[in-house]
């Protein structure tokens, strides 16, 4: 997928597509996590649909849950998908910078 160091660096209209593939991959792991969080909010802490999406997307967000919890299974289930979020979130972080890195670092490093 990657060009290596004995090749040129791509043009810029390969870069955005290269560009737009990885952020379709990060949209589709916010998507997975999203769900992930909406179905254990509806089914572990008993909230509505749109409470969980709310709660879910609030915490994958980073700024926390919304609803107070009703019990401890709750509770220990936002406490997983906190850390969690957390870890989706630097995944994100490396999917959407591994192109633009690739290509800074490529710069650095082609043979002409």
């Amino acid at each position: 997928m990657f060009e290596n160091k004995k090749q040129r660096v791509v043009s810029v209209s390969i870069f955005a597509k290269r560009m737009l593939v990885f952020i379709g991959l990060a949209i589709l792991l916010i998507c997975i996590a999203l769900a992930i969080g909406i179905a254990g909010y509806h089914w572990v802490a008993g909230f509505d649909w749109i409470d969980s999406l709310l709660n879910a997307s609030m915490i994958l967000g980073g700024m926390g849950p919304v609803n107070p919890l009703p019990d401890v299974t709750a509770k220990v289930f936002a406490s997983f998908y906190a850390l969690f979020s957390g870890l989706v979130f630097i995944a994100v972080m490396g999917i959407v910078l591994t192109p633009v890195v690739h290509r800074l670092l490529h710069k650095f490093h082609v043979e002409d």
